[in-house]
């Protein structure tokens, strides 16, 4: 797709002689006369570039749109040009974030070598951003080797490429707005910015502005024509995030866009056409709010092309270390915080945590602990739950004298602590090997090995079974 490049200058002349030479080059180019109509053509549209003569009837009309993109467009470059440049002027435009200036009478061959190294700037700039920004979501989401991780990714990536509309579904805090942001950056849309609207935070009277912008005057403190998301994801990905706070009259509008893919601003009678690929989020069972008459059949049908189901932290234990190191991590770097590690029991702690926030919940643990522990050493957690539900293959100790290892050499101390630790395992999966196995992440083989040279016999285990009931493998 050509780059769209946009031409502000007072003098005709200039603004036809740039069209000319742009649009021989093969970029589309959009023309204002005035800062005025610059502005308002940015409100409509965003460019690739902006070609921005400086002197329109005083210097400050020029800085006042190349401080309005500053501040609304920061991605957009600009390249400036003016007939009255001195080294004072140029000095200030590029500090106001122009890419360069350049003098009148123009060069061609040094406009278009411009332009061509403010547009790959821009595009290798976008590229580490995003880069950057997959490798730290990827990391968050799919860290670990839970098999309900793997299987999503493998979705993700075969769903990715293609212009499918998808649905994802699960509970508050559990990523779903990564799984999005991963989809939209492994397609070939991963050059534009994801946009995102949640659906719940926006008060109703205003959805339809968000979505689809509002022309000026269309309604009381309209000033201006505003873009709505589906315009500013012209070519790239919207994410609906809890759609399902949507209201009825909404998600009418909403299907015909996906059915259309045209419509009209609030206020206005032009039709807008896009190329916008869905991707809708809700903590909700939509299949309910269809059967309750809260959600619309038909856009349940539209948005459901391909179903993601992202599972709950409890569900997949064990990517909690993992996801625990990264946080600790990134919460060092962002706070600039002494080195600082986390105690194995208390990994195991947090493993055995149900965590009804999820992702998000454990998170904020984490980055709770690293600013408030002091030392080296996160140890444990004061605000830990004080009745934490046990989880399966994680048993909180019961003997009271589980820690007296602690008092001997080495190699003792080593032996006492298997002991203890595979008894504690046994009793919590009700003696049962093979559930045992799963649940430490080591084969039903090495477990027996171990039994028996700690000298455990499986109807010696509080609350064990005969060994018969899970016996050695065959």
């Amino acid at each position: 797709m050509a780059d769209t490049i946009l031409v502000v200058d007072d003098e005709k002349d200039i603004r036809l002689t740039l069209g000319g030479l742009l649009g021989d080059e093969g970029y589309l180019v959009a023309q204002a006369s005035s800062a005025q109509e610059a502005l308002e053509r940015l409100d409509e549209s965003v460019p690739s570039l902006l070609i921005l003569d400086l002197w329109m009837g005083g210097a400050e009309a020029g800085f006042s749109v190349l401080e309005r993109v500053r501040e609304n467009r920061p991605q957009v470059p600009v390249v400036v040009i003016s007939g009255h440049g001195n080294v004072e002027t140029a000095v200030k435009a590029v500090k106001n974030g122009a890419f360069d200036f350049i003098e009148k009478p123009l060069s061609a061959e040094k406009l278009l070598l411009t332009v061509q190294r403010a547009l790959d700037f821009q595009r290798l700039s976008e590229e580490n951003q995003l880069l950057r920004r997959r490798n730290f979501r990827e990391d968050k989401l799919f860290v670990g080797a839970s098999a309900s991780m793997r299987a999503l990714l493998n979705t993700i990536e075969m769903v990715a490429p293609t212009p499918a509309s998808v649905l994802i579904t699960g509970e508050n805090g559990v990523g779903k707005e990564l799984v999005a942001q991963t989809i939209h950056s492994l397609s070939d849309r991963a050059s534009r910015p994801m946009i995102e609207l949640n659906c719940a935070a926006i008060p109703e009277e205003l959805v339809e502005s968000e979505l689809f912008g509002h022309e000026k005057g269309a309604f009381t403190g309209a000033d201006r024509r505003r873009q709505g998301r589906f315009d500013l994801a012209n070519h790239s990905t919207l994410f609906l995030d809890e759609i399902g706070d949507m209201s009825l009259k909404t998600q009418a509008k909403i299907l015909r866009i996906l059915q259309e893919q045209k419509f009209e601003r609030v206020g206005g009678t032009k039709t807008v056409s896009v190329d916008v690929r869905i991707i809708a989020a809700s903590n909700k069972d939509l299949r309910v709010e269809m059967e309750q008459g809260a959600f619309r059949k038909d856009l349940y049908f539209r948005l459901n092309v391909v179903p993601l189901v992202v599972p709950p932290l409890r569900e997949r234990r064990e990517d909690i270390p993992g996801l625990s190191q990264i946080f600790l991590a990134a919460c060092i770097e962002a706070n600039r915080l002494e080195p600082k590690i986390l105690d194995p029991a208390l990994v195991e702690e947090l493993r055995s945590r149900d965590w009804p926030g999820n992702i998000r919940e454990l998170k904020n643990t984490i980055e709770r602990l690293a600013i408030t522990t002091p030392g080296p050493v996160i140890r444990s957690d004061p605000e830990a739950p004080s009745a934490a539900p046990a989880a399966a293959g994680h048993p909180q100790p019961a003997e009271a004298d589980a820690l007296d290892w602690l008092m001997l050499p080495y190699r003792e101390a080593k032996t006492e602590f298997e002991r203890i630790y595979f008894r504690l395992q046994l009793e919590a999966h009700d003696n049962n090997v093979s559930k045992t196995a799963e649940a430490i992440n080591l084969d039903r083989s090495t477990i027996h090995k171990k039994l028996h040279e700690l000298d455990i016999r499986l109807d010696n285990v509080r609350g064990g079974a005969p060994e018969s009931r899970d016996g050695p493998p065959g």
